[in-house]
């Protein structure tokens, strides 16, 4: 029995390759969100941090204010205000690029699966033509057969 020969399978293969292409930058956009995640979840505890540290510097009954402290104190929230608020900007693009990124290997993916059902719907019909052809050498030798046995017989 000859061996099934799909002529497509190289953009199978060009199309699983460009699948696995957009895989690897979805990841990497991915990682990237992870990063801008904790950047901005690390600048949110700093800036709680720097709330509770200037309430401390600023509470009653602690006797002098040391004012110098305070003011470097608010100006050290500010900047991770202005940190986070960058993050927050940097996640916000990767979401997008993201989402972007995903719709692409979802077309990758769609378009490779297409050829491959195609591949599946050429296989099954060798198959049948295979079958096909056998049934039909067998019919084709038991006639010769029955043609020589009734041949013999006479």
């Amino acid at each position: 029995m000859p061996a099934f020969r799909f002529q497509l399978d190289p953009v199978i293969r060009q199309r699983a390759a460009l699948e696995r292409t957009r895989q690897l930058a979805v990841a990497a956009l991915e990682r990237e969100r992870l990063d801008a995640e904790e950047e901005l979840r690390k600048c949110g505890q700093a800036v709680l941090a720097g709330k509770q540290e200037m309430r401390r510097l600023l509470a009653p009954g602690q006797g002098a204010v040391d004012l110098r402290s305070a003011r470097f104190q608010a100006g050290a929230g500010l900047r991770l205000l202005a940190k986070s608020q960058h993050a927050a900007i940097k996640l916000a693009g990767t979401h997008a690029r993201l989402t972007a990124a995903r719709a692409e290997l979802l077309k990758a993916a769609t378009a490779r699966k297409a050829v491959e059902k195609l591949r599946e719907r050429r296989y099954e019909a060798w198959l049948e033509e295979q079958k096909k052809r056998e049934d039909a050498a067998i019919d084709e030798m038991a006639v010769i057969r029955g043609n020589a046995t009734s041949e013999n017989s006479l």
